[in-house]
């Protein structure tokens, strides 16, 4: 398995594992329609790769280093009577969570949360967050 791979899994577990301040039910990385979940199925994740960079971390050959910084989107639906409240709780379960190991399993050096969006009031009565982490690790050119 590629370490892009590794760190995908872990973050599906890592939110999935979360229970306070909110218990996370639902954490994909396959598309759903968040209308068609159940109340029983909120808070929902759904974690997407998204755009990587590459550089060389060493000069060499076929066999030199290299560093990558990843970003992940993590797409979020909250359902509740209070909007606002359950975005802000998710945000925070969510960070606090994933802090308790930045290196993802030991694969990643670091993992940084960089940007939080919210659908401000656009799909209600369904609150949406979009959290950007961006995941940097180095890997062995032909390990990949």
């Amino acid at each position: 398995m590629s370490i892009r791979e590794d760190i995908a899994v872990n973050l599906v577990q890592t939110l999935q594992d979360i229970k306070q301040p909110v218990d996370i039910k639902y954490v994909t990385r396959e598309p759903f329609d968040f209308e068609k979940l159940s109340n029983a199925q909120y808070p929902a994740i759904l974690v997407r790769s998204a755009d990587e960079d590459r550089e060389d971390d060493t000069v060499g050959g076929s066999l030199s280093h290299r560093m990558a910084t990843i970003n992940y989107q993590l797409i979020c639906f909250v359902k509740s009577s209070q909007i606002d409240t359950a975005r802000n709780d998710i945000i925070e379960a969510i960070e606090e969570g994933l802090d308790v190991d930045r290196t993802r399993g030991s694969v990643a050096l670091d993992t940084q949360i960089v940007s939080i969006e919210t659908d401000e009031g656009s799909i209600a009565p369904v609150g949406g967050v979009i959290i950007t982490l961006r995941v940097l690790y180095k890997y062995q050119r032909g390990t990949l």
